[in-house]
């Protein structure tokens, strides 16, 4: 996750992983460092790839997680699914921001990317006070006009299994180094 290298995370580390489960059982990947993430998008491979910042803020767990999840179930999807999550890999978070240009630091929020460059992105605006129905509907909307991969991510049975994380960041204990 970290190491002596990169900037420790913010979050107890077992607080959060519910919430990256949530995201690895629909299919994503995680993006842990920066070479981690410039592998993963600086690549001109024609695919998409969805990067979604996941975050431990109440409307992450509400509507964003959910959201993205329930888009997945989409018959067109991006290509490859990676996460990263804010407050925890910090240098690759950062690293992700640097590519979403004109837009500030958010999270949570979603991207896409092709061949290194942004094409699509939702930032945290976008996501508060809307329902993950909402949410997949507008990814739903991008991923019919920019993504050719047929989905869903994951098989619907598998899917109605996933656990939705919810916990208000302001009750995650911060990361104590021994």
């Amino acid at each position: 996750m970290f190491n002596i290298t990169s900037r420790a995370p913010m979050y107890d580390q077992e607080a959060v992983q519910p919430m990256r489960d949530e995201l690895i059982a629909v299919g994503f990947n995680q993006l842990f460092t920066v070479n981690d993430v410039e592998e993963a998008l600086l690549v001109n491979d024609d695919k998409t790839a969805l990067v979604m910042i996941n975050s431990v803020c109440g409307c992450a767990a509400g509507s964003a997680r959910p959201g993205v999840s329930l888009a997945l179930q989409h018959k067109t999807i991006p290509d490859k699914l990676y996460t990263v999550f804010a407050g925890q890999e910090r240098d690759a978070v950062d690293r992700v921001r640097l590519l979403i240009p004109n837009y500030p630091p958010s999270s949570p929020s979603v991207a896409i990317f092709k061949n290194g460059k942004l094409i699509y992105f939702m930032p945290r605006m976008e996501i508060e006070g809307r329902s993950p129905e909402q949410i997949a509907n507008d990814l739903k909307e991008a991923f019919d006009e920019l993504c050719s991969n047929q989905g869903p991510s994951v098989p619907p049975e598998h899917f109605a299994n996933v656990m939705h994380a919810k916990s208000c960041g302001s009750k995650i204990p911060l990361y104590k180094q021994n």
